[in-house]
């Protein structure tokens, strides 16, 4: 290859060649097109998985590789063919989360000896426990069992639409029945995992619907989907993909006066995955689960923060945040509203535990969503986001505008004075305006009727307050949870309006890849869906402590250090958070049993 041309395109801390043959019989690198660039990267990730698989799932290395399992991507396969079978078992009530783990196991070894007839399908077996227990304390007893999930909705929303859904489970004949609402859910392991490289497209929901049924409500796809799939991935954010779904292969519910823990198990012999493979897949799981759940002790350790660095940092915020308003002000411009954010590092002496600090958000989130997500070769992407993106069940469809913000008072005078100045300032109802009838238009373009109520409130939260509307439809057709989905994110409130012109300006401003900051994060089902904003998170890395955005909306009359104190007062909550530790199971002198 001597005397060749040379070219390289520069990424995201990424270098793409193509390497062409010339006539001289030598060899040429030439940059790739975005089209063919994203085409390289797609067989990339690709390759890489097939390769973990290899290794770790077929246990090239033993013992070493336990955890890690095959998987299987249901976006492989042919969303147009239903899946054989979509069921769900319930077995007998038991008092412990050790006693179903017996429960269940017995059940996977009659499983092995009478597999089903058919070529594909899903089947859920589940064992209701007669305690509540809580499932992020489950989660955190698994120690790194990956991939893992974890979703849990608004506490305090006693009649709201929310994550609290109505279950009748019976026992294995069918002669009993009670009614629990659903607080939170935990998974390890993934029956069937839906990822990609390329934006995430109705191919991608309807093969994710494939394996989903209303009959089955609890079989669900938990995940995440990146702010701008057309943006650059970078090296933290890879393991996720364009989007990144999981239905649980081992799964822990905790519901409001009980628990109850399932395994999934799902197979398709087009996708090149039987049901002896998905069985094995399980068993190596379960033997991974522990029975013993320890109660977290969410105090604070002291432990300080070691560094903090913010990109942009304060002088190129305000920079980018003049750029934003001399956009906003130019006549030509049809930039109204754009969202800036930042990312912040945060290194500390010992390895951050992501479940154990979601659990201390918990503790101050009973009005938010609680989330995380851990595919098996990344960080994880936790969250406490007071935002909703939609809720569907059936047909019936509701979202929020939230937008502007305030910290709380120290007195309840201060609290109401606050909260009288965020009702009446100007640029704040502009803010909020934009947001609101953005998200209206969006939800009547498929509804046939829309409600807004209230039309402006404040809605207060343990550290800041907002102003709030709900808005409430029906769907014409189901079909349009995609459509829904695809237009409302990413709303103005994390994006700006219009959105095509904020994305571009974000783009080009910002130093950093927001990944599934601020994109939807949640759950299909059968006959229900819920997706909040996963803003108020982080990415929590091993050896690289915490990356935590916030974001700031800019419109006219925006002040550039105004909006920085905004973003110290959104992130203040995982920063504070940051120097509580819970002990490790290793040491079990003082730690409060549950099971």
């Amino acid at each position: 290859m001597t005397g060749r041309k040379e070219k390289k395109l520069e990424t995201n801390n990424a270098s793409v060649f193509i390497l062409f043959p010339s006539h001289s019989h030598s060899f040429h690198l030439f940059p790739p097109s975005v089209s063919q660039r994203n085409s390289i990267l797609s067989v990339f990730f690709l390759l890489t998985h097939h390769i973990y698989n290899i290794i770790y799932g077929k246990g090239m290395f033993g013992n070493e590789a336990r955890r890690a399992v095959a998987w299987m991507n249901g976006c492989e396969g042919d969303p147009k063919l239903p899946v054989g079978s979509i069921e769900t078992r319930t077995l007998t009530v038991v008092p412990s989360p050790s006693k179903a783990m017996e429960r269940l196991n017995v059940a996977i070894r009659e499983l092995k000896c009478s597999p089903p007839p058919l070529t594909s399908g899903i089947l859920r077996l589940q064992v209701p426990i007669e305690e509540q227990i809580e499932a992020i304390e489950w989660l955190h007893a698994q120690h790194d069992n990956l991939p893992r999930c974890f979703f849990s909705g608004r506490r305090s929303r006693a009649n709201r639409n929310g994550f609290n859904l109505l279950m009748d489970i019976g026992n294995e004949n069918g002669d009993t029945s009670f009614t629990n609402n659903l607080v939170g859910v935990a998974g390890v392991g993934s029956a069937v995992f839906f990822q990609q490289l390329h934006p995430f497209s109705h191919h991608d929901w309807r093969s994710i619907k494939r394996f989903l049924s209303p009959k089955c409500p609890l079989i669900r796809a938990y995940g995440a989907i990146r702010f701008d799939a057309t943006a650059n991935i970078s090296p933290e954010w890879k393991a996720f993909g364009s989007f990144c779904f999981m239905v649980p292969q081992v799964e822990f519910d905790e519901l409001e006066g009980s628990s109850m823990l399932a395994t999934t198990i799902a197979w398709d012999n087009a996708l090149s995955w039987t049901w002896d493979e998905a069985i094995r897949s399980l068993e190596t799981t379960m033997q991974q689960i522990a029975s013993v759940v320890v109660k977290l002790k969410k105090e604070a350790s002291g432990e300080s923060i070691l560094s903090k660095t913010h990109v942009p940092n304060k002088t190129h915020w305000d920079l980018a945040v003049k750029k934003a308003l001399q956009a906003i002000n130019t006549s030509t411009s049809e930039l109204v509203k754009v969202v800036l954010a930042r990312s912040s590092r945060i290194l500390t002496a010992t390895n951050i535990d992501p479940i154990a600090w979601l659990a201390c958000l918990q503790v101050e989130g009973e009005d938010a969503y609680q989330f995380c997500l851990q595919p098996p070769n990344g960080p994880a992407f936790v969250g406490n986001t007071p935002e909703l993106l939609f809720h569907r069940k059936w047909l019936s469809i509701s979202s929020e505008a939230l937008a502007a913000t305030r910290a709380r008072g120290e007195s309840r005078a201060l609290d109401l004075q606050i909260e009288h100045d965020l009702l009446s300032s100007p640029k704040d109802h502009l803010e909020f305006t934009v947001v609101r009838e953005n998200i209206q238009n969006k939800l009547e373009s498929v509804c046939d009727r829309v409600v807004v109520e209230p039309k402006k409130t404040v809605r207060k939260l343990p550290r800041i307050q907002h102003l709030y509307a709900q808005l409430t439809g029906n769907l014409r057709k189901e079909d349009d949870e995609f459509e829904i989905l695809s237009s409302l994110h990413p709303t103005p409130a994390v994006c700006g309006l219009p959105k095509e012109a904020a994305r571009l300006f974000i783009s080009e401003t910002e130093m950093f890849d927001r990944g599934m900051y601020a994109g939807p994060v949640g759950w299909f089902g059968g006959g229900e869906s819920e997706f909040a904003v996963g803003i108020r998170s982080a990415l929590v890395e091993k050896d690289s402590g915490a990356l935590i955005y916030a974001g700031a909306g800019i419109v006219e009359g925006s002040n550039p250090s105004s909006e920085w104190d905004e973003l110290e007062l959104k992130t203040s909550q995982c920063t504070k958070l940051l120097q509580l530790e819970v002990p490790r199971h290793s040491n079990v002198e003082n730690l409060e049993i549950i099971y």
